[in-house]
Order: structure tokens, then C-alpha cells, then sequence
């Protein structure tokens, strides 16, 4: 197993990041869900705190480790090994665009 330059490190560190923070925002949202919008939608809900606490404490739990994992293995298969490089840009000067205006040399 090779080592990892500085900047693949750098680039786990920020995907973490940002799998914990999407995922804790997620989670938020769920357990706002859950506890706010869920007894107005099945009314027979209304005055069950207990059961709508643990509802909503299920959905963020289950919604964040979901995310979490979504997103990592995502990153994961990004940098497997052994994947092509992406395509080039095709045709001759689709590397850099023209200056904006009259392009077209019949123009």
C-alpha cells in the first residue's frame, strides 16, 4: 500500500467533514420532521410525546448514519484505484473558449 500525498489527505479530511455535517443537518431536518409535522399529518398522534420522541430520535439516528455512509462510500469509489482519468475535452480549441464576441472566423 503507497503512501498518500498531503493533498489526498487533505481531501478525507474535508470529505469527513462534510459527510458529518450533511449528515447532521439531515438529521435535523428528520427529527424536525418527525416531531412537527408527522402528528399534524396523523392526527391520532396528537398528546403521544413519548412515542413521537423516540420516533423522531429513530429517524435522526437512522438518517445520519445513512448520509454518513452514503456519502463516504461515494468518496470511496471516487478514489479507487485503477479508474480512468476523465476524458479530455474534444475537438481542437475546446481546452480553452474563445474571447467573448464574434468567434467564428466567418463572422
Amino acid at each position: 500500500m503507497r503512501r498518500r500525498t498531503q493533498a489526498e489527505r487533505d481531501a478525507i479530511t474535508t470529505e469527513i467533514g462534510f459527510a458529518l455535517f450533511a449528515g447532521a443537518v439531515m438529521a435535523g431536518v428528520a427529527y424536525f420532521g418527525v416531531s412537527e409535522f408527522l402528528p399534524d399529518v396523523v392526527g391520532s398522534l396528537r398528546g403521544r410525546e413519548d412515542l413521537l420522541r423516540h420516533l423522531s430520535t429513530a429517524a435522526t439516528v437512522v438518517v445520519f448514519i445513512a448520509v454518513v455512509t452514503i456519502v463516504l462510500t461515494r468518496f470511496r469509489h471516487a478514489l479507487r484505484p485503477g479508474r480512468p482519468a476523465p476524458a479530455p475535452p474534444a475537438g481542437p480549441g475546446a481546452a480553452q473558449p474563445g474571447p467573448p464576441g464574434r468567434n467564428h472566423p466567418n463572422s
